[in-house]
């Protein structure tokens, strides 16, 4: 099966992003990373999946990316992240895997389990997860932000598996979620108040969440955790980059 695939380049600061400025260029994901801009490398490792067909670039400035038009359809950028995935989606449709343009370090393998362990599941979406003990584990120099569940302490991959129609819904909820980021009372009536009070107390599993996610969405979906936890870096702030640069040597 020919896999499409969606990646996310946009930058709502565009020049004035600390890693555009840090890098002199006019778009974080023009950002070099050992001479290689971290669009490039992304693109890069994915053609080197066998199972990946069609590969589209969501960006503010799709003219940025113009000389890579031989390799990658273009896409106008929306508000938001969750904006810009939602659009793609009608136009590309599903399955769709979905990654980002900051994923510097990724690895033609980590996409490789991600598609498998995925299509296993059979559920309509899978995100990437890394769990704590893996990430310190593989990079103990890394300062990640984890989301604390009752039964796995993990940091996001920057992948997901949009496999079937349903998978939408989800982006929809992502949208109201994002919408309300800075009134959490209005996060807290969307997901429900037993959801906010197990998150407060850490009690609230991984299963009990995503059984939240299908009654609010009718979406089947699964966190995914790869074995390796060097997938868990993207560079959204400077020390990211430097991070990488140094793993990308040691390699």
């Amino acid at each position: 099966m020919s896999i499409s695939v969606l990646i996310l380049a946009g930058s709502r600061d565009g020049e004035r992003d600390p890693l555009a400025r840090m890098g002199n260029v006019s778009h974080k994901a023009l950002l070099p990373i050992q001479n290689i801009p971290m669009i490039e490398r992304v693109l890069h490792t994915l053609e080197q999946v066998p199972e990946i067909g069609r590969i589209w670039v969501s960006i503010e400035q799709p003219d940025l990316l113009a000389y890579l038009k031989d390799r990658i359809t273009l896409l106008q950028a929306a508000r938001s992240p969750s904006e810009s995935v939602a659009q793609a989606l009608d136009l590309i449709g599903t399955p769709c895997l979905v990654t980002t343009a900051d994923h510097a370090l990724l690895r033609p393998e980590w996409v490789t389990e991600f598609l498998t362990k995925s299509q296993k599941a059979d559920v309509d979406l899978t995100a990437a997860i890394a769990l704590k003990s893996t990430i310190l584990r593989d990079i103990p120099q890394t300062k990640r932000t984890y989301i604390r569940l009752s039964d796995m302490h993990f940091s996001g991959c920057n992948l997901f598996w949009m496999a079937s129609p349903r998978s939408k819904a989800v982006v929809t909820l992502w949208q109201h979620l994002q919408r309300y980021r800075k009134k959490p009372l209005r996060m807290a009536m969307i997901l429900g108040l037993p959801i906010i009070l197990r998150t407060l107390t850490r009690t609230l599993s991984s299963k009990r969440l995503e059984r939240r996610i299908h009654t609010l969405t009718g979406a089947k979906i699964q966190l995914i955790p790869l074995s390796d936890g060097r997938a868990a870096v993207d560079v959204d702030k400077p020390a990211d980059a430097i991070l990488v640069e140094q793993l990308l040597s040691q390699s």
